[in-house]
């Protein structure tokens, strides 16, 4: 098909006017490059999702966490380490496990630290709870009197308090994790939706390019139409100058037709008027000089005027054109344009449908419709799942709060201890007379004690796990990730499988050997280029034996040397067609006296305007004496304005509003046609004799430009495609912006706020320990004590070898 096609385009521009000039010329003939075609632009899919977060404030957070962990392991990404171990189906492990360790010191000693924590913290808790139950470790309510003892207790309040603002900014912190990363599983929807949603239009925008291919391919049947229709245009433009004749003979001949009687009318009237003007004349009042003088000259000079009312403009003498129009309307009979217009358009159709089909080769409706499928079955399967991640996500954000509510206690119990001793400090007062609500603080302060033995044993066993998953996470995936070095390790040759080089073309094509990566995917996805390149699809579907052009060039070639073409058979305008040309030059438009007919025109329709010469009559016969005389010459005054009014008027304006001048002008321009006529059917008989008598010999000469013209504008195509298929058709951003969504909810939404929960909660859990001895150290300031250190007032003794004396505190009457 695609050949017939070219032969087809080959004769089609064999009709163009510029083949008689060539066929002339030949020796300064030279082989014009193709015309430049714009394909335009390939249609792109709009894609909603944004594959970028910002978490805000609580970035600050999360900077903070990335550095600590900086600080645990600056080791670099161990790279050989995990391809070792993967190939190896972790078996390297034991082999290769001082490197691993020497990786995860950082790691190992906190979470050995944190173990000893763990351990070692409920059991100085139980001993310490022994230990004051014996009275000792600060359990006998015995406070010795210190001169220092004030500053003693601002000091121990200061640093307790400074310690609980501490604790509070890691429960803080811990909740902020825990709500933020709530907050942004809910978020994660719209992130999925979004997604899927730029898949659909992918789907869809796929089979639109498809059609643009297509759409675009005509132009070059658009190019190629540029140089087929010139050779018809000429008589296609005498077409419709014979329509435009045809109505304008017809409104010359009605209003020719018009003017002539209405000429007749007005020529009788003005007769009349011009004799009974000379008979009143004759009045023996007028010839009277004697008597009158004045009247004997007004009258002479009007008898003088009268040679003035005749008619100006003759078209009775104006032969009609109704031979004229009898020929046309036989001429028109025919249709000329629709004669011609048939033979391009069905010319260039051809060719149209034989290069719009190069486009349909591409498989991928059924593709597209296999991948909607299976999207739209994926997004079913995760708007089910929604339910079940919303109750798991609400199990882990309770037991989060759980984790900090034990905090929370915790300080409560600091604060409110701090408060009481505070309001309730009396320095006054002895050990054994403190107020209740110092006492109360004091109390506060071991129960506060008594929780955190109970309570950071837990605190950082949960940190401890949370650090050892969550921080591997951050330095073994999410940092890779960010660097890329994950994709080295991926794209690592025979890593999936022993067999393949590279896994993706070895999954997909069968063939490992293939320069496919996930890194090269990636890349090319993430800079929007088209699917067919960044997925080497050619493996699939091969464009290639499509796209070359010198294949292609060399088939044209042979084509055209092999195949012999007999245009005889081609008319490019039937004898019908030429005959209603010739027919039109020889229809006497071009004999008719149109100098005349101007002339006639440009006259006017009476020699004097009649209305003024009416007013000038009026005004000289009231200068004469009333009476007869008088009478009778306004009366002519009135009769020769209403023939200017009924007869005259209404010619004017006929010769206006059919604008007989222009119409006599065109006819004119018309009548010079024929010239134009023979130089048309000359052109069409110098292609027609080129096709018919000379074929082989105008072959042979004008095979090789037009050759090169064809192929050309199908090489500009082939370019095209090839670019649009590289960089434009099906751009697979949809598919990057999946990877970096699961990167962001992955990394950014789980880890981070993970990270950022263990960082508080173990803020949190490491501060207890001085939060404790503090708390001990501080009740002996609140609470109130059983004894205390008394003196004798002894003068005998000297002060420096007094000795205390405990006492029991004096007994109120209302304790």
């Amino acid at each position: 098909m695609w050949k017939t096609g070219l032969l087809l385009l080959f004769w089609g521009l064999l009709t163009s006017g510029e083949l008689q000039q060539e066929e002339t010329e030949p020796e300064r003939r030279s082989l014009p490059p193709s015309g430049k075609l714009d394909f335009g632009y390939v249609p792109q899919g709009v894609y909603q999702t944004l594959a970028y977060y910002e978490p805000g404030v609580i970035g600050l957070l999360f900077h903070m966490v990335h550095a600590f962990l900086y600080v645990v392991q600056p080791n670099p990404f161990p790279e050989d380490l995990v391809i070792k171990v993967a190939k190896d189906k972790f078996g390297a492990i034991q082999s290769e496990y001082q490197k691993a360790i020497y990786y995860e010191t950082g790691f190992v000693v906190c979470a050995v630290l944190g173990l000893l924590f763990m351990v070692l913290l409920p059991l100085v808790g139980l001993f310490f709870c022994l230990c004051r139950c014996c009275d000792n470790c600060g359990g006998e309510m015995h406070q010795r009197q210190r001169k220092n003892a004030d500053c003693q207790r601002g000091l121990l309040t200061t640093l307790l308090f400074a310690t609980s603002l501490v604790i509070t900014a890691g429960v803080l912190c811990a909740y902020a994790a825990n709500q933020n990363l709530s907050s942004q599983l809910k978020g994660m929807r719209r992130l999925v939706s979004s997604n899927l949603r730029d898949l659909q239009s992918f789907t869809n925008e796929t089979p639109t390019v498809q059609l643009f291919l297509t759409i675009a391919a005509m132009t070059i049947h658009e190019e190629l139409g540029k140089e087929v229709c010139p050779a018809m245009d000429g008589a296609l433009r005498m077409a419709g100058a014979m329509r435009e004749t045809k109505d304008a003979l017809e409104n010359v001949s009605m209003s020719l037709e018009v003017l002539q009687e209405a000429t007749g009318k007005l020529h009788f009237n003005l007769s009349l008027v011009r004799f009974s003007l000379n008979r009143t004349l004759n009045d023996p009042g007028c010839n009277d000089e004697d008597s009158d003088a004045t009247t004997a000259q007004l009258c002479l000079s009007i008898r003088s005027s009268l040679a003035q009312l005749h008619v100006s403009a003759n078209f009775t003498r104006l032969p009609d054109m109704n031979n004229q129009l009898e020929s046309v309307n036989q001429l028109m009979k025919t249709d000329l344009s629709n004669i011609i217009q048939k033979v391009t358009r069905g010319m260039l159709d051809i060719i149209g449908t034989n290069i719009s089909s190069f486009s349909k080769v591409f498989p991928v409706h059924s593709t597209m419709a296999n991948f909607t499928n299976f999207i739209s079955h994926t997004h079913s399967k995760i708007e089910d799942s929604y339910p079940e991640i919303d109750q798991i996500d609400f199990y882990r954000w309770i037991c989060c709060i759980g984790l900090c509510c034990m905090v929370v206690l915790i300080l409560a119990f600091n604060f409110l201890a701090i408060l009481c001793g505070t309001i309730g400090y009396d320095k006054h007062a002895s050990p054994t007379t403190r107020g209740c609500v110092s006492n109360t603080g004091g109390t506060l302060l071991m129960a506060g004690v008594g929780f955190s033995f109970l309570f950071s044993w837990i605190l950082m066993g949960v940190v401890t796990a949370t650090f050892l998953v969550g921080g591997n996470l951050e330095k073994l995936v999410c940092e890779p990730f960010h660097t890329k070095q994950l994709f080295k390790v991926l794209d690592t040759p025979h890593l999936v499988n022993p067999e393949w080089r590279n896994f993706i073309p070895g999954y997909m094509y069968n063939d490992s050997d293939l320069d496919l990566t996930v890194e090269s995917l990636y890349s090319n996805c993430k800079e929007n280029r088209g699917i067919y390149s960044a997925m080497r699809l050619d493996k699939v579907f091969n464009v290639t034996p499509f796209l070359n052009s010198s294949l292609y060039t060399k088939e044209v070639g042979k084509m055209f040397n092999d195949v012999k073409i007999d245009l005889r058979v081609i008319v490019l305008l039937e004898s019908e067609g030429k005959q209603n040309l010739i027919g039109f030059s020889e229809t006497g438009v071009d004999r008719i006296n149109y100098a005349a007919y101007l002339e006639e025109v440009n006259k006017g329709v009476t020699q004097v305007d009649l209305l003024s010469y009416a007013n000038e009559l009026e005004a000289q016969t009231d200068l004469m004496p009333k009476g007869p005389l008088q009478t009778s010459l306004k009366g002519h005054a009135n009769s020769l304005r209403q023939i200017h009014s009924q007869q005259v008027v209404p010619m004017e304006q006929a010769m206006v509003i059919n604008n007989l001048s222009s119409i006599i002008i065109f006819f004119r321009l018309t009548s010079m046609s024929g010239p134009i006529i023979a130089d048309v059917l000359a052109t069409i008989e110098a292609a027609q004799y080129l096709i018919s008598q000379n074929a082989t010999q105008v072959v042979n000469q004008e095979t090789e430009k037009y050759k090169q013209t064809i192929v050309g504008y199908f090489r500009q195509y082939i370019e095209w495609v090839r670019t649009s298929l590289t960089m434009e058709v099906a751009a697979c951003k949809p598919f990057s912006n999946i990877v970096d969504t699961v990167e962001i909810v992955a990394c950014s939404f789980l880890v981070d706020s993970l990270n950022t929960f263990w960082f508080g909660l173990g803020c949190c859990a490491l501060f207890l320990l001085p939060s404790i001895i503090l708390s001990v150290k501080l009740a002996k300031f609140y609470r109130r004590m059983d004894t205390e250190d008394v003196y004798d007032d002894i003068l005998a003794y000297d002060t420096m070898t007094r000795f205390p004396r405990a006492s029991a505190p004096p007994r109120h009457i209302d304790w």
